[in-house]
């Protein structure tokens, strides 16, 4: 039986590590060509060597998503090695910091909506184009369900990732009818590695994040990356504009 994405070409942010390695892994099983985009060469190198032993086929491409000369050279990059672009999955998001609306500096802000939003608008700008120049593709964009009710002391992090549910649902409306589809994924708490040291520092954390869901566990990185292949096949060919949380039910517990 054939993958969900057989002779696709897709392109990954942030596809070195957790849930976008995940992201990456999943794709080329389904049979896709995928370009590993990330800032950390060696977190990259490794997934591509991952998907390569599995049988898959992968490039490494280094980025700075916030750089639009560095954005635009990735896509060019992806359509060099593998002839053209049908998925793309923005997931390459970095938080600058937490705490009190009145204790945040405006730098802090601006580098978090730069880092979660911006850089999610300058990926779609590149990848829009390259897909309009072959008559269509498919865009996934990772939020968060910080988005959702807000985030006490996390407000630049929701605020920019609210952005990015509005980013995907007005680019959906523009594009739907040249055949692109565009859509995002609210993931809940996820087992990462960056979420396992923080509960190595933590401890007491882990049982009340588990409970954030109504089925008591995390998510795996596995399970977001499963809806990502999902909404870029043609199974979901039907489907735009739509926000998918994937969060074991936390977005509906009262």
């Amino acid at each position: 039986m054939s993958g969900l994405l057989e002779n696709k070409v897709a392109l990954v942010t942030g596809g070195g590590s957790g849930i976008g390695r995940a992201i990456s892994q999943t794709l080329a099983r389904e049979g896709a060509k995928v370009a590993v985009a990330d800032f950390n060469e060696a977190f990259g190198q490794e997934c591509v060597e991952l998907i390569k032993a599995s049988g898959g086929e992968a490039v490494f491409l280094k980025v700075d998503v916030t750089q639009e000369d560095q954005v635009k050279q990735m896509v060019e990059g992806t359509v060099s090695a593998f002839g053209k672009l049908d998925v793309a999955c923005n997931n390459a998001a970095v938080s600058r910091g937490s705490g009190p609306i009145h204790q945040f500096t405006k730098d802090v802000f601006d580098q978090t909506l730069e880092m979660c939003l911006t850089n999610t608008w300058l990926c779609m700008k590149h990848e829009i184009e390259a897909m309009l120049a072959q008559g269509g593709g498919a865009i996934v964009n990772i939020s968060s369900n910080a988005s959702l009710r807000g985030q006490a002391y996390n407000t630049a992090y929701a605020s920019a990732k609210g952005g990015v549910n509005i980013l995907t649902k007005s680019s959906a409306a523009e594009y739907g009818s040249q055949g692109i589809r565009i859509n995002a994924i609210s993931p809940g708490v996820i087992r990462t590695p960056g979420l396992e040291k923080y509960f190595e520092e933590q401890p007491k954390m882990a049982e009340g994040l588990k409970k954030v869901a109504v089925m008591n566990r995390l998510g795996e990185p596995e399970e977001i990356a499963e809806a990502v292949a999902f909404l870029a096949s043609d199974r979901a060919s039907f489907i735009t504009g739509q926000l998918l949380s994937v969060d074991g039910g936390g977005a509906v517990r009262g």
